[in-house]
C-alpha cells in the first residue's frame, strides 16, 4: 500500500506501508493491503505507521483520510512525532 500524510505547512511521509492506525472521528481503525474505500474524518489521536522496517507513531490533531485503490491520502490539520 502505498501512503501519502500531508500538513498544511509540508508533505510528512510518502512511501510504501504495511498498515496504518488512524483516529477516526469515531474511534481508531486500521487499514491494511486491499482495504475497502473509505473517507473518514480524523480525531485527536495518535496515527502509528507500519513499514516492512520500522514502526513510527505520530500524534495528529484532526483532519481527514481517504483510502481507495491501495492508496492511503491522509490530509492533517497538525502532526507531532512521538
Amino acid at each position: 500500500m502505498f501512503l501519502e500524510v500531508i500538513t498544511p505547512d509540508a508533505k510528512f511521509f510518502e512511501g510504501e506501508v504495511e498498515s496504518v492506525t488512524l483516529p477516526g472521528a469515531k474511534g481508531s481503525f486500521q487499514v491494511l493491503n486491499n482495504h475497502a474505500p473509505i473517507i473518514s474524518a480524523l480525531g485527536k489521536g495518535i496515527m502509528v505507521i507500519k513499514t516492512k522496517d520500522s514502526e513510527q507513531r505520530v500524534a495528529v490533531e484532526g483532519g481527514v483520510a481517504e483510502v481507495l485503490d491501495n492508496k492511503i491520502s491522509v490530509l492533517a490539520e497538525s502532526l507531532t512525532e512521538e
